[in-house]
């Protein structure tokens, strides 16, 4: 009887989530986003530049560039994924939906993982539930079926994963890698080839997304977690300590491996960015951590303190240890640098982990109050989402209609069947599943993660059909590049494209976004380059740039996103002499 453990579990706790469920939910979560929108501003539209240059072979594949310059995050591997989909894919085929495929299955592998990971962590001994005097404690297997259940609705409901997890950056690659070595680690015990390869592809390909450090760090604390694990073993077997030795040898050798991959191939960068010590930069800080990680960190609060004891006594088990080190790694990176919503989306996994072994020990009044908080916030945002919708359509109420306007100048909504049917059947569906939670039924242990979970799939998949014209709209360079080409091609012979356009002091999601929605041949402007017309970002207030010479360029529009406060682009037209 393990005494250590505060876990009470009975057999009839653990009965499976139906599988046909599960696999709905994880779809219901992982297409909407990916299908039927255009790529995102800023680092979503950027990516997707450096996929299409090296996708046509305009840059170098080791060293991919756009317009001569550099990715910010210094990644090869999301770019590489990216253009081989696109080489591989019909040509009929949309070129940005192609480029998503591969986040689409990094997306899949990241939930798969951690859901494998918190299985293999809930069968280690001292996870193991009370045995009882006459029986009926739940088996091993049985039990961490359930807690795997459980770990991936919690992954599933994290707030501030939705948007990040459904863009093509590298940050998607590092959270699927990240989840890809925590599963290889958790399983080292129980299998040798899958972990073994799980791990190299795990960590050479955190670190060819941009996260070398991360890599190396995590290799470190899993070589030290499977040095010290001496109870690796299903209950009943001896201790096999050069197993654990092999291991951590075996870890060690390719986190060496991986940190000379990395310097062959100029990968490690110094991004250290220490957080400013004033209020307002600390209570920004504070707030992510709160809203984005919720509702799995009060969980992983819980789980630390009802066992506490294994933490304190010396010889806490790898169930503990691998999640606390892969969420303290992710948490010094949030803290130390300037990405921080994406360093804090790599703590998901462990955390979510965490979380899962916080349901066996949670009382009946804690399970209710969560589905009660979780039931009334989600309806409440879902019944929003639909009223804006309605609004959009029919002008009725008129403050949800007027706000829209005023959020979204020139947004024309439009009505399609398909969205309409499928955020209808979700919404029906959350619907039948709340009363299936309110209802009488055996209890499981995974039950208080049912409806946070769903209720997080239910209003991103709201987003993203009701409200996808909108979003759009709004978040895409869509409507910037439209205005730009009406006037050019208003100026030019026969509407044509012009030969080539010179910019000054675009974004690289800019420059992506032109030369893919609005198919202009870019070039960087120089004295040596003549062409007809000249595109400036003026977002920043200072001067305009000196490529600007007003006798020589003509002002033609002026641009200016009020959607997100701020984005603006001026057109110019070469004067002819």
């Amino acid at each position: 009887m393990n005494q250590t453990t505060p876990a009470i579990v009975a057999q009839s706790a653990v009965r499976r989530l139906p599988r046909i469920a599960l696999w709905l939910l994880c779809l219901a979560y992982i297409l909407p986003g990916f299908i039927g929108r255009a790529p995102w501003r800023n680092n979503d539209m950027t990516t997707f530049g450096y996929i299409a240059e090296l996708a046509r072979g305009s840059t170098a594949w080791l060293q991919p560039t756009l317009q001569g310059q550099s990715p910010e995050i210094e990644a090869l591997l999301p770019y590489w994924l990216g253009a081989w989909a696109v080489k591989l894919a019909p040509h009929s085929w949309a070129t940005d939906f192609v480029a998503r495929i591969p986040f689409m299955l990094l997306l899949a592998m990241a939930l798969t993982t951690t859901w494998y990971a918190v299985y293999y962590l809930a069968r280690s001994p001292r996870a193991q539930p009370v045995a009882f005097a006459f029986g009926g404690e739940a088996k091993p297997a049985d039990y961490a079926r359930a807690m795997a259940d459980g770990g991936l609705l919690a992954m599933i409901a994290c707030l501030g994963m939705a948007q990040l997890s459904h863009e093509t950056t590298p940050a998607l690659a590092q959270l699927a890698f990240t989840a890809l070595s925590f599963f290889a680690l958790a399983a080292m015990p129980y299998r040798t080839g899958i972990p073994l390869i799980g791990v190299v592809l795990g960590l050479a390909g955190l670190a060819l997304s941009g996260a070398p450090t991360m890599a190396v760090l995590l290799g470190l604390g899993g070589a030290l977690v499977c040095f010290l694990d001496r109870n690796a073993q299903d209950p009943g077997e001896p201790c096999n300590a050069p197993r654990s030795l092999r291991w951590s040898l075996a870890v060690l050798m390719v986190t060496v491996a991986v940190a000379t991959l990395a310097w062959a191939l100029d990968q490690w960068r110094w991004r250290i960015d220490l957080p400013e010590t004033n209020w307002p930069s600390l209570r920004n800080l504070a707030r992510l951590l709160l809203w984005f990680t919720w509702p799995v960190w009060p969980l992983a609060v819980w789980t630390l303190w009802r066992w506490r004891r294994q933490l304190t006594s010396g010889n806490f088990g790898r169930h503990l240890a691998l999640p606390l080190w892969f969420v303290a790694v992710a948490l010094a990176a949030t803290l130390t640098t300037d990405a921080a919503d994406r360093s804090l989306m790599l703590a998901l996994p462990a955390m979510a982990t965490l979380a899962a072994f916080a349901l066996p020990t949670l009382s009946r009044t804690v399970s209710a109050l969560v589905d009660w908080f979780t039931l009334l916030f989600f309806t409440i945002f879902a019944l929003i989402i639909w009223v804006v919708w309605v609004a959009a359509q029919t002008g009725v109420p008129k403050q949800p209609a007027a706000n829209l306007a005023r959020l979204l100048p020139g947004f024309m909504p439009s009505f399609e069947w398909f969205p309409f049917a499928v955020a209808l059947a979700a919404s029906l569906v959350w619907v039948w599943l709340v009363k299936w939670r309110v209802g009488r039924h055996r209890s499981a242990i995974w039950k208080s993660l049912v409806l946070p979970a769903g209720g997080t799939a239910l209003c991103w998949l709201l987003l993203m059909t009701l409200g996808m014209p909108a979003v759009n709209f709004g978040r895409s360079y869509l409507p910037l590049v439209r205005n730009v080409d009406r006037v050019i091609r208003a100026q030019s012979p026969g509407r044509a494209l012009p030969d080539c356009v010179e910019f000054d002091n675009l974004t690289r999601g800019q420059i992506a976004a032109f030369q893919f929605h609005g198919r202009l041949v870019l070039k960087p402007a120089r004295g040596t380059t003549q062409c007809a017309w000249l595109l400036v970002d003026v977002t920043t207030a200072r001067p305009l740039p000196k490529a600007v010479d007003k006798s020589t360029w003509l002002l033609k529009l002026g641009v200016r996103r009020r959607a997100d406060n701020g984005e603006a682009v001026q057109l110019y037209q070469r004067i002819k002499p």
